[in-house]
């Protein structure tokens, strides 16, 4: 296979987003704005679910994306995003906004589109269009810094099989990612109809006075938990024994594991987290009040001092006490402190909120109904960790010829 090295310059164009007016967004409407926050850190599109905003402004039609469409992310909103490509996935539905680059392939005979998107997801061309991007707090790159971008690329040929081969990772890593999404959901749903909606098993033939079905209690967290308590100041040093969860590693109600730090320096036992822990982001701004749950064993894995870990006692069914927290992100968000930029969720508050307590036996019940969902959740998540190492270990070597397709 003989290799080459290029330019991006020489074989696309990027094309900047048009500047929509914030005051225009919405919650509801028919045409999405895209953001950096649809990509995925590692590459692919992501839907945000009650997160997308669209727009009811005036706008050029030109700036509608369409399905098959290569966009990458040209401002870094969160971190490991920028450079980030993704395919659009549906026709007449999103719109290009000016922290995406749209791109073109002008040159056909030096480089397949597909193969395109994968070298924008590669590491060398990550880290070349990071460090040559501006800025300080939040950085961002340009049309012309990505066309600077040097790449070693095969024949045509070739690349059309890689891209073929690294896809079919792809396409099984987002299968099962799509059906985490939806046994997740309805386990939030489910929790919804019951106890927030009250539309729980033989809810008919209970009264329900001041917002309290009768033989429930509302009760602080506090009196639910036997640890409430912020994690600890980490000493990283890469490949210790201890493996230190931060706020990164909580998203969309899921805890993973991609971003976890690791230190040698021992700490206080009592801050491993446990099956059935619930962390809370507890610092900053953007990820405050988000939550996620501790499904599996972690053995001598913590949090930082950035997360809240919450323990319910041991006759409280774990995952009921998970989705009722997991309920109240928009309220725990809203009860920062502190100054704008670095605000604090103080333990405090968490421990004083309320939580509408059902009978033991309704309790029972939600968890076993929804322990089937979890456990199935656990499995496609290692299944993709899999996955995904396998193809991390397999790309390089494709696209640098020390394997041959």
């Amino acid at each position: 296979m003989s290799i080459r090295e290029i330019q991006l310059g020489d074989a696309i164009t990027v094309k900047h987003g048009f500047a929509f007016k914030s005051k225009y967004f919405s919650e509801v409407g028919e045409k999405v704005v895209l953001t950096p926050g649809n990509f995925y850190e590692k590459g692919g599109f992501k839907r945000r679910i009650n997160k997308d905003r669209y727009y009811l402004g005036d706008f050029p039609e030109n700036y509608i994306l369409e399905k098959g469409d290569l966009v990458i992310a040209m401002t870094e909103q969160g971190a490991g995003l920028l450079g980030s490509s993704a395919w659009i996935p549906d026709n007449d539905v999103y719109l290009h906004n000016q922290r995406l680059g749209l791109v073109h392939v002008i040159n056909n005979r030096l480089l397949h589109k597909k193969y395109l998107y994968h070298l924008f997801n590669s590491h060398s061309v990550r880290g070349q269009i990071f460090g040559s991007a501006s800025g300080t707090k939040v950085r961002h790159t340009s049309p012309d810094k990505v066309y600077k971008v040097k790449v070693i690329i095969p024949e045509i040929s070739s690349q059309e099989k890689i891209a073929e081969i690294i896809d079919s990772y792809d396409d099984l890593i987002e299968n099962n990612r799509r059906r985490i999404e939806l046994l997740e959901e309805s386990a939030r749903l489910l929790y919804k109809e019951w106890f927030v909606q009250l539309r729980f098993p033989g809810h008919e033939h209970i009264q329900i006075i001041n917002g309290v079905p009768v033989g429930w209690s509302l009760q602080p967290i506090s009196e639910l938990t036997e640890y409430l308590n912020r994690g600890m100041t980490p000493k990283y040093d890469g490949e210790g024994e201890f493996l230190i969860i931060n706020q990164k590693c909580i998203r969309n109600r899921l805890l993973t594991l991609d971003l976890a730090r690791r230190q040698s320096k021992e700490f206080n036992k009592n801050k491993f987290v446990m099956i059935g822990d619930v962390l809370i982001n507890s610092t900053g701004t953007g990820t405050l009040g988000r939550v996620a749950q501790v499904w599996s064993d972690l053995e001598k894995a913590t949090v930082d001092t950035h997360v809240t870990i919450v323990r319910p006692h041991e006759k409280i069914p774990y995952l009921w006490f998970g989705y009722a927290l997991m309920n109240l992100e928009p309220v725990l968000e809203g009860m920062g402190e502190g100054a704008t930029n670095q605000k604090e969720l103080k333990r405090v508050r968490v421990g004083e909120l309320k939580l509408l307590v059902p009978p033991e036996l309704l309790l029972g019940q939600f968890h076993e109904l929804t322990l089937a969902s979890i456990e199935q959740i656990q499995i496609l998540m290692q299944s993709n960790k899999r996955l995904s190492e396998a193809r991390k270990l397999l790309l390089p070597r494709l696209m640098n010829g020390t394997l041959t397709v």
